[in-house]
């Protein structure tokens, strides 16, 4: 149990790190007070995933799930901190709007996960697809290395260290059996972490300067503040969000076998946003779920949310424990990138495997998978596509799950709902861009 929740851990450790560091580093954080953000939002991190996979009442999904700082959010939060005159009022600000979008977010979870009926197959099996195209491209960035201005940034090094991880964890997959199969990816991350050594891409500097002990003081950077526009920018983000999460929890749920309902997704809902209410109490941001981590309980098919909140227990550990957490830091990106190949593209493999029984024989079907996953993949292929965009539009529309989910959604309901039954949905052709048969309506 404590290896698979490390396994998870590592899985999710570079998204949890991330919007700290980019936001701390736009208000001008000093290097002390940068780590004490970073551990904060671990430690909020692992509150969160404990309230999702254990539960309390009706909040928590109670499924193998993992939350974390939401990536969503970062844009927004340093458009903010650009806004505010004095810094120092910066992450105030941006924790009074999550505290607003967490508190609303709760209250409209009942009402929001009646939004299952609209995700049949041919939905979740589209929406799921993107989950795991739209996190290739983080293993890819991560296989060149942690910095894109460093010289060596997509060198041979890196990515020969990418590849060799890579290659580790399929020939354990493959020769092994058991406990070691299902831990396959830590031991690759170990491995290529040993490896890395020589070429002088592990860096034990964070645990030599990391403190043994510290605690995130509530509300450490000020009390919090409450302004309109910031509060209106988080909770677009928070929409977004919940949209991510509630197809996150179908993917979840066909991948444990354990689709997920209304009731489900509700308590998962309340979860997510009552983590994210309570998150800046302990200077963390909005919480949200992580798709990353659903590629590992698809290749390690390990089910249970113990294991995970087990997980969420060493995130709180290294919200405590700073020497902890720079631990997982010591891993090279570029062998979290060659790990993240085969996680993030488990979770298309997954999608696909739903698609399969979508009915694909179906012209509409074939049409509302070809068209969703197209306008999902634009942020990825064009990412400045949306540039002429108001930065709040761009929220939504750069989130290529986001996108895809409402695109799937609404042709799901044009070719499949409206009208009269019998129509063209009911006939089979062989390619969407060939002529069908000629549709007799019955009057």
């Amino acid at each position: 149990m404590a290896t698979s929740g490390l396994q998870h851990v590592a899985a999710m450790y570079a998204g949890v790190v991330a919007p700290p560091l980019i936001v701390g580093a736009a208000v001008g954080l000093s290097g002390t007070e940068l780590t004490f953000l970073t551990g904060a939002c671990l430690f909020t991190a692992g509150l969160a995933t404990f309230l999702q996979t254990l539960g309390i009442w009706k909040i928590g999904a109670r499924l193998p799930f993992v939350n974390g700082v939401t990536f969503a959010g970062v844009a927004p939060m340093t458009a903010i901190v650009a806004s505010t005159k004095d810094k120092s009022d910066a992450l105030p600000i941006i924790f009074g709007a999550v505290i607003v979008a967490g508190v609303l977010g709760f209250l409209a979870a009942p009402i929001f996960c009646k939004a299952i009926r609209f995700f049949p197959p041919v939905v979740t099996g589209t929406v799921i697809t993107l989950i795991g195209v739209s996190l290739l491209p983080v293993s890819f960035g991560w296989a060149q290395g942690p910095n894109p201005a460093a010289h060596d940034y997509g060198s041979a090094t890196n990515l020969t260290l990418a590849g060799i991880t890579l290659v580790i964890v399929l020939l354990l997959r493959r020769f092994t059996r058991g406990f070691v199969k299902q831990i396959a990816v830590l031991l690759g991350l170990i491995a290529g972490t040993i490896i890395a050594i020589p070429f002088g891409v592990t860096d034990f500097g964070p645990v030599a300067d990391a403190r043994v002990v510290g605690f995130p003081t509530p509300f450490h950077f000020g009390a919090p503040q409450f302004q309109v526009a910031a509060i209106l920018s988080m909770c677009v983000v928070m929409v977004v969000s919940m949209t991510e999460s509630t197809a996150d929890m179908l993917a979840l749920g066909e991948i444990i076998e354990r689709p997920a309902n209304e009731k489900t997704i509700a308590a998962g809902l309340r979860a997510d946003t009552l983590g994210s209410a309570l998150s800046p109490l302990f200077n963390g941001f909005m919480c949200s779920a992580f798709a990353q981590n659903i590629g590992l309980v698809a290749m390690t098919r390990i089910r249970s949310r113990f294991v995970v909140a087990f997980g969420g227990g060493f995130l709180v550990l290294m919200g405590l424990c700073p020497m902890a957490a720079s631990l997982i830091a010591v891993v090279p990106r570029p062998v979290l990138g060659g790990a993240g190949v085969v996680l993030f593209g488990s979770v298309a493999a997954s999608g696909i495997q739903t698609l399969a029984r979508a009915g694909l024989d179906k012209d509409n079907n074939v049409l509302i998978v070809a068209v969703s996953i197209a306008v999902g993949i634009i942020p990825i292929t064009a990412p400045n596509f949306y540039h002429a965009f108001p930065e709040t539009a761009r929220i939504v529309l750069d989130s290529g799950i986001s996108t895809g989910c409402v695109t799937a959604v609404l042709l799901n309901l044009v070719f499949n709902h409206l009208g009269r039954p019998g129509s063209v949905g009911a006939q089979d052709v062989t390619h969407p861009m060939e002529a069908g048969e000629e549709i007799a309506v019955v009057r």
